[in-house]
C-alpha cells in the first residue's frame, strides 16, 4: 500500500538529540519525507547542514532555557505539528556507590525537563486541535537494565506521562506516542558515562552484556520506519521497536510470566546472575 507522504500530515518537527543516533535518523527520515526539521544538540556544530533543517543549541539540562528555545523555534516554523522528544544520556554504575547528585542530575534532565518541553508544545498543539507528542522512553520501563537506575526511572516515568496525556487528548487533534526502542547499533553505549568507583565483577559482566547488545543490535533507520508507521497511523499508543526477542518475545514474558521468572530472565540476559 502507498502511503502519503508525512509532510502532507506534520509540515513542521522538533527533534531533540538529533547529532547522533535515534535523533540522527528521525531527521533524515521526516527530511526524507519532505517535512522541515528543527534539530537540537548541545554542540550544534555536531548537526547536519542541509536543506529544511535548522540547527538548534539546546542541553537538556537547562531547564530554565528550554521552554524559550521551543517557544522561539516554534514561532519561526509557525507552529510545530510534530515534538520528538529523543535527547538522553547513559549513567552506569551502582546505585549506592555514586553520589546521588550524580542521579538526580539525570532525572531532572531526562524526566522533569523532557515532561517541561513536553508541557509547552502540547499548550501550543492543543490551542491549533493539530499535532503529535512522541517521547522516547525505552523498553528499560518494562525490563530495567541493571547498574542504569536513574536512566530506568526516567523512561518509567515517562510512559507513565505518555499514558496519562493519552487519556487527557482523546477526542482532540493532537496525539501521543510513548515510542519505546530497545538495542539500537548506534554510540549510545560508547557515550554513556560511567562515574568513578570500583566495578565488580558482576559489574564488568553486565557492561559487557550492555556493549554487545547495543552493537549487535538494528541500524537506527529499522527505528525511525517504526515511528513513521505509527505517525502515519494517526493514533496515539504505544510503539515498541527492536530485535524480534525484545519486541515479541519480551512482551509475552511480562504478560503471562511470574515477576519471578521474569527477573530470572533479565539477570541471565545481562549475565547478573
Amino acid at each position: 500500500m502507498n502511503h502519503p507522504p508525512l509532510a502532507s500530515l506534520y509540515r513542521t518537527a522538533f527533534v531533540t538529540g538529533a547529532s547522533t543516533g535515534l535523533g540522527r535518523a528521525f531527521a533524515d527520515m521526516l527530511l526524507a519525507e519532505g517535512v522541515e526539521v528543527w534539530g537540537t544538540s548541545r554542540d550544534p556544530a555536531r548537526l547536519p547542514t542541509r536543506e529544511r533543517f535548522h540547527a538548534l543549541a539546546l542541553d537538556l539540562a537547562d531547564g530554565a532555557r528550554l521552554e524559550a528555545v521551543l517557544a522561539e523555534a516554534d514561532s519561526a516554523a509557525g507552529g510545530f505539528d510534530l515534538v520528538i522528544n529523543n535527547a538522553g544520556y547513559g549513567i552506569f554504575g551502582a546505585f549506592a556507590g555514586t553520589e546521588f547528585a550524580v542521579w538526580q542530575a539525570q532525572i531532572e534532565a531526562m524526566l522533569i525537563n523532557t515532561a517541561r518541553l513536553t508541557h509547552a508544545a502540547l499548550r501550543r498543539q492543543l490551542a491549533r486541535n493539530h499535532g503529535a507528542i512522541v517521547n522516547l522512553s525505552s523498553l528499560a520501563a518494562e525490563f530495567p537494565l541493571p547498574y542504569q537506575s536513574a536512566y530506568n526511572m526516567a523512561k518509567s516515568g515517562l510512559s507513565a506521562l505518555n499514558e496519562s496525556l493519552m487519556v487527557e487528548v482523546a477526542g482532540t487533534g493532537v496525539i501521543i506516542l510513548d515510542f519505546r526502542p530497545g538495542d539500537y547499533r548506534t554510540d549510545f553505549e560508547s557515550s554513556v558515562r560511567r562515574p568513578p568507583g570500583e566495578l565488580t565483577p558482576r559489574m564488568e559482566r553486565v557492561w559487557a552484556a550492555f556493549a554487545r547488545m547495543m552493537r549487535s543490535g538494528p541500524p537506527p533507520v529499522h527505528a525511525a520506519a517504526s515511528l513513521r508507521r505509527a505517525l502515519l497511523a494517526r493514533r496515539s499508543g504505544t510503539v515498541r521497536t527492536g530485535r524480534f526477542s525484545q519486541v515479541v518475545v519480551a512482551p509475552l514474558l511480562a504478560r503471562f510470566g511470574t515477576l519471578s521468572l521474569r527477573r530470572t530472565v533479565q539477570a541471565r540476559y545481562f549475565d547478573a546472575t
